[in-house]
């Protein structure tokens, strides 16, 4: 498998991965893998995901999801490169000045909200909750800004606190100047509201059939984005092949 330098290639894939790029059936999902892996040499992988590297390194060790170029994960927090996952310190650089090391601030400041219960994972830049949408009060987010934070709910379910000005899409922008990508030859692709910000960077995007309702009407009338026919891998698919003639697309 042969790839290719991203700022050469036709397409750079910047997509989500939970209910994106691991969305569909198997069937549709291997299809557009199988797609991916044929093109390598024309297609980079960027995954851009809430997700850890420890669980990119799982989900892509047994060789049927392709292995990105680059991986912007816990919402824009982080970003690595290549099969090892070393990271890009000209970029993290500037998302840990950002932070400040801040996480034990962020716990205290929000230990008094009983609807909010602390995801397990201890991440570096950022702090995520779980929340219960009965009981969400913006209040809450107004803090979080007011402190200097950004705040980010999704899924009816999560809750990220996040570097101001640092999310899935400002990550992207930076590391598609940072690798002087051609912006034209991006596709970003996602399905929740973690990944408006993707679609605010004016890339062109796909928001896949199954995105939830709120994503959708914030992106409907984007110029530069499509709702997909289908779910998932079938929805990115429908769309990658439109973009250049790529082998095994009919597959």
């Amino acid at each position: 498998m042969t790839r290719t330098d991203p700022s050469k290639a036709d397409v750079v894939l910047a997509t989500d991965l939970d209910g994106t790029f691991l969305g569909g059936t198997d069937e549709e999902r291997s299809r557009l893998y199988a797609t991916i892996d044929a093109n390598r040499d024309r297609v980079s992988l960027v995954f851009v995901t809430g997700r850890d590297i420890p669980f990119i390194r799982e989900l892509t060790g047994d060789g049927w999801v392709p292995k990105p170029d680059f991986v912007i994960g816990d919402v824009g927090t982080t970003i690595v490169q290549g099969a090892d996952f070393d990271t890009v310190p000209e970029l993290e650089a500037d998302i840990a000045r950002r932070w400040g090391d801040a996480g034990d601030r962020v716990r205290e400041m929000l230990a008094d909200v009983d609807w909010l219960d602390l995801q397990p994972t201890p991440f570096r830049y950022r702090v995520s909750y779980y929340y219960d949408p009965d009981r969400y009060d913006p209040a809450v987010a107004e803090r979080i800004e007011a402190a200097g934070f950004d705040c980010l709910t999704s899924a009816g379910t999560y809750l990220d606190v996040l570097p101001k000005g640092v999310s899935k899409g400002p990550t992207l922008l930076r590391l598609v100047d940072h690798l002087n990508i051609d912006p034209d030859r991006v596709l970003v692709a996602g399905d929740t509201m973690n990944d408006l910000s993707l679609f605010e960077t004016g890339l062109r995007g796909v928001a896949v059939a199954n995105s939830e309702p709120d994503l959708v009407s914030r992106v409907r009338s984007l110029e530069n984005t499509t709702i997909s026919r289908g779910n998932g891998a079938a929805g990115i698919h429908e769309v990658i092949e439109t973009l250049t003639s790529l082998r095994g697309a009919a597959a």
